[in-house]
C-alpha cells in the first residue's frame, strides 16, 4: 500500500491520513523512538547527500550532509556520556545554524538528553530566565554569546569551536539510541506569552510522528522537494517545520544564519534551486520592500507562511513574483499546526486570506461567548476538540459557507511582530525595572513590514526626548531579546485605567485606530 509521502491531492488526504500510516514512514514505533535517529542516522549512508544548506548573512554558503551531522552528532552524545550527562538531563544551545548546532541539537537526543534551543539574540535576562526554568547541566554557545552566559551563576559553559569538534572527533561516529517514545527530547520555548516567562513546551520524540501531519499537509513537503525555511531554529516553525520534518523524511533542507536580509534570502533560493518554501509572513514582505526580487529566477512550485496573517499586496507580490498560491499554515507551539492549505494539492482552491481547513482528524469550530457555534462569517473565538473538550486558541475568527476559516484578531495581549510571538506584559514588566519609568503600557500597532510592532506608553518625570527614547528601547533589547523592544515611545502624563485600577490597553488601541483612520 502506498506511503502518504506518495499522495499529493486533498481527497487522498481526507481519505488516507492516519496515526497508523503515519507510523509507517518512520523506522522506530509507538515503544522505542528517537528523533535523531530518524532524522539523521537511517539517512547517512555513505553517500555523501546534502542534509543542510546554509545560507550566511555574510554571502557564503554552508553545505551540510546527512553522513557529517549524524557522526559528529554521534561522536558529541558519546562525549556527553563520558562528561557525566545521564538521560533527561537538560542539553541548552544558543547558536547560530552550523555544524556545532546540529551536532548538538541531534547528539543530545541521540544519547536521551533533552535538547533546549536558545534564541542567539537573547540578552542576560532573557537567557537567566530560561537557564533558571530548564536548569541545563550545561550550554553550548560561541565566543562571543559565552561572555554575556558567564554572568549566569552556576551555568556550565561549554564554546562550540574548532576545539570542540576536534576534542569530540576520536569518538565512535555511530551511537545507538535507547529511548523510548514517549521520554522527552526537546524543551522549545514560546517567543512570548501573558507571563514573563513564556512556558517552555515540553516535546517527546513521538512529537516527530504528529509533526509529520503539519509537514504533509501544511507545508506540503514530499520527497524530492529543495526545501528552504528562513525562520531561526530556536523557535517553534524554524526548529520543526524547518528542521526536523524535512529531515525526517529525507528531504534537503535550507535555513538562514546570521542578521536577515531579503536579497540574500532570495540569493539562496536561485542558486540552491529551491522548490518548497515555507517562510513567515514578514519574510515575504521583506522580499516585497526590497524591490530587488525581479532580479532573480526562482523554481518555486510550494509556498507557506506561518506566524501571522499576510496583507493583501503582499499576497499579490507572491502571485506575481513567484506563481504560486501563498498558502497560509495556522497554529501555535502549545497545539502545533490545526489549519493549513495542502500545498501542492491540485484539487484544493486557495483562498487568499483564508487560515485554511482543518488538518485531517482534527475538528475545529468557531464559538460564541455562550458557548455555541458561530454561523457562516460570524466571528467569535476559535476552538479546538482536545482530549474531550473545546480548548480556546485564543484567537478571533469567522467560517465561511464552504468551511474556509478567517483569523480576526488575537483575543489577548500578545502582539506578533515579523512572526515573533511577544508579551506586552513582559516587555512592560522589563521597562519598569529602569528608574526612570513610573507606568508603561504596551499595545501592537500596525507595521508596513512587520505586520505588527510594539508602541509604549511611558508615564515618567524625566524630560522627552530620542535620548531617553534610545535609552528606554535599548534597556529593553538588552534585558529580553533584540526583537524584543518598542520600537514606537510616546509619553504621556497618564495611562487610561479601568475601574479596578489596570491598565486599559483597549482604550490606547481604539485611539491609535482612530488617530490612523484621520491620517
Amino acid at each position: 500500500m502506498p506511503k502518504l509521502t506518495e499522495y499529493t491531492s486533498y481527497a487522498d488526504a481526507q481519505a488516507h491520513a492516519s496515526s497508523a500510516a503515519l507510523w509507517e514512514l518512520f523506522d522506530g514505533d509507538r515503544n522505542f523512538l528517537n528523533i535523531a535517529h530518524e532524522c539523521m542516522s537511517r539517512h547517512a549512508d555513505g553517500s555523501g547527500r546534502t542534509a543542510v544548506r546554509i545560507a550566511h548573512a555574510d554571502g557564503t554558503d554552508e553545505i551540510l550532509s546527512f553522513d557529517a551531522i549524524a557522526a559528529a552528532s554521534a561522536q558529541f552524545a558519546h562525549w556527553l556520556v563520558d562528561n557525566g550527562i545521564r538521560p533527561g538531563d537538560r542539553i541548552a544551545f544558543m547558536l547560530e545554524p552550523s555544524l556545532p548546532f546540529y551536532t548538538t541539537l541531534f547528539g543530545a537526543m541521540m544519547m536521551g538528553a533533552i535538547s533546549v534551543p536558545l534564541f542567539t539574540l537573547f540578552g542576560l535576562d532573557g537567557l537567566r530566565l530560561r537557564v533558571d526554568d530548564c536548569k541545563p547541566s550545561l550550554l553550548v554557545t560561541n565566543t562571543e554569546k559565552a561572555d554575556i552566559a558567564s554572568r549566569v551563576e552556576g551555568l556550565r559553559i561549554i564554546v562550540a569551536d574548532t576545539g570542540l569538534l576536534e576534542e569530540i572527533n576520536h569518538y565512535p561516529t555511530t551511537f545507538e539510541p535507547h529511548t523510548h517514545a514517549n521520554d522527552l527530547a526537546v524543551f522549545q520555548y514560546t517567543s512570548g506569552t501573558t507571563r514573563e516567562l513564556p512556558a517552555a513546551v515540553k516535546h517527546t520524540h513521538r512529537s516527530i510522528v504528529t509533526l509529520m501531519f503539519a509537514a504533509l499537509y501544511g507545508t506540503g513537503i514530499r520527497p524530492g522537494d529543495e526545501f528552504f525555511c528562513p525562520s531561526s531554529p530556536a523557535w517553534g516553525h524554524g526548529l520543526w517545520h524547518g528542521t526536523l520534518a524535512p529531515l525526517a523524511m529525507g528531504v534537503t533542507t535550507g535555513t538562514f544564519a546570521g542578521r536577515f536580509d531579503a536579497v540574500r534570502l532570495m540569493k539562496g533560493l536561485q542558486d540552491y534551486k529551491i522548490t518548497n518554501m515555507s517562510a513567515a509572513a514578514t519574510h515575504y514582505r521583506m522580499m516585497k520592500n526590497s524591490g530587488k526580487a525581479g532580479k532573480f529566477s526562482f523554481a518555486l512550485k510550494k509556498l507557506s507562511f506561518t506566524g501571522e496573517p499576510c496583507d493583501p499586496s503582499t499576497l499579490d507580490f507572491i502571485r506575481d513574483t513567484f506563481h504560486v498560491p501563498a498558502c497560509s499554515m495556522y497554529g501555535t507551539t502549545e497545539i502545533g499546526v490545526v489549519l493549513v492549505n495542502f500545498p501542492g494539492a491540485e484539487d484544493y482552491e486557495v483562498k487568499p486570506g483564508a487560515l485554511g481547513k482543518p488538518i485531517p482528524g482534527l475538528k475545529l469550530e468557531v464559538h460564541r461567548a455562550d458557548g455555541t457555534p458561530t454561523a457562516p462569517d460570524e466571528v467569535g473565538e476559535l476552538m479546538l476538540w482536545k482530549r474531550d473538550h473545546w480548548e480556546s486558541t485564543k484567537d478571533l475568527a469567522r467560517v465561511d459557507a464552504s468551511g474556509y476559516l478567517y483569523h480576526c484578531g488575537r483575543a489577548d495581549d500578545v502582539i506578533i511582530s515579523a512572526g515573533w510571538t511577544m508579551s506586552a506584559v513582559e516587555i512592560e514588566n522589563t521597562l519598569l525595572k529602569h528608574e526612570d519609568v513610573q507606568e508603561v503600557a504596551i499595545i501592537g500597532v500596525p507595521d508596513e513590514t512587520r505586520g505588527q510592532v510594539a508602541k509604549a506608553f511611558v508615564v515618567s518625570s524625566r524630560a522627552p526626548g530620542d535620548a531617553f527614547v534610545e535609552e528606554l528601547q535599548n534597556f529593553t533589547r538588552e534585558r529580553l531579546a533584540q526583537h524584543e523592544y518598542p520600537r514606537h515611545i510616546v509619553f504621556v502624563s497618564e495611562l487610561p485605567k479601568t475601574p479596578a485600577g489596570k491598565v486599559h490597553r483597549k482604550i490606547l488601541r481604539d485611539r491609535e485606530a482612530a488617530t490612523a483612520a484621520n491620517n
